[in-house]
């Protein structure tokens, strides 16, 4: 007989191995009964991690025609993978495949599971949501597929909402509003996609520019609103930290305190009076749980501006992919229990910081 909280994980790379561990961690808070993740190819350079996976209490999932291979190759698998789907309560998909998983496997298990969901990549994948800007339009006994947006697409959100839609209270404010996203190239734990100088973007969504403010858009749709917001991108050659640049343009005066005051205010932000990106991945390494800030966004005060009493201009941080994490949970735990979600993810309270 199926567990009723068993949550499967598919990929362990830069969100799916620490998704997995931060269940493990918090496995009896989070009300989890069972975890378990599915990795593709037993590669002799993954089996130090996958092993601490496994010591820590997540059952190793892998297809049955390569049973075999990861055995040989020192691996433990537990279970394959379609016994793992067939008893999960909440699939989360952590690869570059979640809308083709959807059409091609997905499918077959909707009657015993209550949720999937795919993350940033993978537009149309479900409702899109993040963590405190839409969780109003998650609706229970309709929505069985969700996709968290991307990183830097919760950085914007967040920015909007606190500054422009002042907290929430005021949807209508924003009149315009532009972000160049600043791109690192690749995760600290990629051997590749590096590269030696910056390498602008392209603008390949009609309307948006990049598909960073379609998809603020898209989120923000569901609870109604529909910001006028264009976004550009760059790539930078650090692995280090995204860096965001706005620039929003309001229709009610506001001052630089005030922009300050709403952004202290924002649990999911954090203030700093770091200017340096390494500084900041630091102290995330140190501090954060896996090395990741769960805030959305850290936002350095010396970088904010306002023009002209509605102008407001300014850099932020983008932490890794603490934010994707923390809306995974939060999603995860919205399919477990809808009605008291909210109170058992404040367990992660610890890894929110006010200051960096």
């Amino acid at each position: 007989m199926a567990l009723q909280r068993w949550v499967h994980v598919i990929g362990v790379g830069t969100i799916g191995e620490p998704l997995v561990g931060l269940f493990c961690t918090f496995k009896k808070e989070l009300g989890i009964q069972e975890i378990s993740f599915h990795k593709r190819s037993p590669y002799e350079h993954d089996r130090p991690r996958i092993q601490s996976l496994v010591r820590r209490g997540a059952k190793l999932a892998v297809d049955r025609e390569v049973w075999d291979d990861f055995e040989s190759t020192g691996y433990t698998p537990q279970l394959t993978h379609e016994e793992a789907l067939e008893n999960a309560t909440v699939v989360v998909d952590c690869t570059p495949a979640g809308n083709r998983h959807k059409e091609e496997v997905f499918f077959h298990y909707e009657a015993s599971t209550r949720g999937f969901i795919a993350q940033g990549s993978e537009f149309g994948f479900g409702k899109p949501y993040a963590r405190g800007i839409n969780d109003k339009a998650l609706l229970p006994g309709e929505d069985k597929y969700l996709q968290v947006v991307s990183c830097n697409t919760h950085n914007m959100a967040v920015i909007l909402k606190t500054i422009a839609f002042e907290l929430g209270e005021d949807w209508d404010n924003l009149e315009y509003g532009h972000f160049v996203c600043m791109r690192r190239c690749s995760d600290i734990s990629q051997p590749g996609d590096g590269i030696m100088s910056p390498e602008v973007g392209k603008f390949p969504v009609e309307g948006f520019g990049t598909h960073h403010a379609r998809d603020a858009y898209r989120l923000f749709q569901t609870i109604g609103v529909s910001p006028n917001i264009f976004s550009s991108a760059v790539k930078l050659n650090t692995q280090y930290m995204h860096v965001l640049h706005f620039h929003l343009r309001c229709k009610k005066p506001i001052t630089r305190e005030k922009v300050l005051e709403n952004l202290s205010r924002n649990p999911h932000v954090a203030l700093t009076k770091k200017r340096l990106a390494g500084m900041i991945f630091s102290f995330g390494r140190d501090h954060g749980h896996y090395g990741r800030i769960l805030n959305q966004t850290v936002v350095p005060v010396d970088s904010i501006a306002v023009k002209d009493n509605r102008e407001v201009i300014g850099f932020c941080f983008t932490p890794q992919d603490g934010n994707s994490l923390l809306s995974t949970v939060s999603a995860t735990l919205w399919f477990l229990d809808p009605e008291n979600y909210e109170e058992k993810i404040q367990c992660l309270k610890p890894y929110f910081f006010e200051e960096i």
